[in-house]
């Protein structure tokens, strides 16, 4: 197999329901806290942080009842009815925030790059689909939720927004937090409502594989949940949004999670929990705060995001199903592969169908600042590469 050749086929009526791109794990670079210690410090305020965070809230918003400031959690609650729709209706941006210092500190913690591969025009609405998820999808926060990584001086005149499950807006003061920076909950009428906007200039982010593909993400192997993903799909044509794929190197190297292989004990649980509570509950560690073998801080690693280009979409207010078919294989075909030659992903991309694995020991020797088609041809190629179907 030619580097940067994906066999077709995986992409058929015959593939599972899982796109697996194979990586070799580099060196892990020096886990400890290096530099600033405000870069550490300031992973504790981050939004993907959320479960802590949820839980302090909670404790504040119900604390605060049981003592002589109880007017402050009952005047909130009142304005918590009276703002209950802002999540479905493009949130509340605060730039200020999206601009803070501290998501410097953060950038340059792991440190997160964001590439551009082409333009966006700003009188178009964009829906853009992150991969992968990763356990807590820190890329995706940094990049889209503040402008750390310069995304506004990239892509001129565009506003991003991320969706977020429901859940996390029903968490008093964390959701007033989190709309700050332009999530917005993941459900179809907030989608409608940012890309029916006629002025144009907003791209819509969402993380096709959600939690469950958080249950995958581990270091060295990222899968993506994307061939039964469709909904999506069907949203860019009724609005007429143009796609855009995003691809984050780095997410699955973030955090070790317990092996939880499909079909395992461990697995069953918690896919059992997800049907009830909505939420994915993987099994993960990284580094403490005064330690590195173990605690919920991310490690170093770094994180690249690319942002590929954008698929033109014509507007269909019913698309059918043929429709919504034809467009998700062609956005497949650009996250993977376009025309025999990778354009969106740096590394070999395969598939894992039934019982057939595409592995490959290629990997990048660095990251261009622009062009993936340059991403794709390293300066020196790897003098053995094995390659087994």
């Amino acid at each position: 197999m030619e580097p940067g050749h994906v066999r077709e086929r995986c992409f058929g009526t015959r593939c599972d329901s899982w796109l697996r791109v194979k990586v070799r794990r580099q060196a892990p670079p020096e886990r400890a806290l290096a530099g600033p210690d405000l870069q550490g410090k300031s992973i504790l305020h981050a939004a993907p942080q959320n479960e802590q965070q949820t839980q302090i809230c909670t404790v504040v918003f119900v604390g605060l009842l049981f003592t002589r400031f109880w007017v402050v959690s009952v005047l909130y609650a009142a304005w918590w009815y009276r703002d209950r729709d802002t999540p479905r209706q493009g949130g509340r941006p605060v730039q200020a925030l999206r601009r803070c210092f501290l998501w410097k500190y953060m950038r340059d913690y792991f440190p997160v790059t964001l590439v551009k591969t082409a333009e966006l025009d700003p009188s178009r609405n964009y829906l853009a689909g992150f991969h992968p998820h990763g356990v807590l999808a820190a890329g995706a926060f940094v990049n889209l939720c503040t402008e750390s990584t310069g995304f506004p001086l990239l892509f001129p005149g565009i506003r991003s927004h991320l969706m977020m499950l429901t859940l996390w807006f029903r968490v008093p003061f964390f959701r007033d937090y989190i709309m700050s920076g332009g999530l917005v909950t993941s459900d179809k009428e907030s989608a409608a409502h940012i890309l029916s906007r006629k002025e144009g200039g907003n791209l819509l982010a969402i993380i096709v594989g959600g939690a469950q593909e958080a249950l995958n993400a581990r270091p060295g192997d990222s899968t993506l949940l994307l061939r039964n993903r469709k909904g999506f799909i069907r949203l860019a044509l009724m609005h007429g949004a143009a796609l855009v794929p995003i691809f984050s190197f780095g997410e699955n190297e973030l955090f070790d999670q317990v092996e939880n292989s499909p079909g395992s004990w461990l697995r069953r649980i918690q896919n059992r929990l997800q049907k009830i509570m909505g939420i994915s509950l993987p099994l993960f560690h990284g580094r403490g705060v005064f330690q590195y073998s173990f605690g919920f801080i991310p490690y170093r690693q770094p994180i690249t995001t690319v942002v590929g280009k954008p698929i033109e979409v014509q507007k269909t207010l019913c698309p059918s199903k043929e429709e919504v078919d034809k467009l998700h294989q062609r956005y497949v075909k650009e996250l993977c592969a376009a025309k025999g030659d990778t354009q969106i992903l740096p590394w070999r991309c395969c598939c894992l169908a039934r019982g057939t694995r595409c592995r490959s020991n290629y990997q990048p020797s660095r990251f261009p600042s622009s062009g993936l088609s340059a991403l794709m041809s390293p300066t020196s190629p790897p003098k053995e590469r094995r390659t087994t179907c």
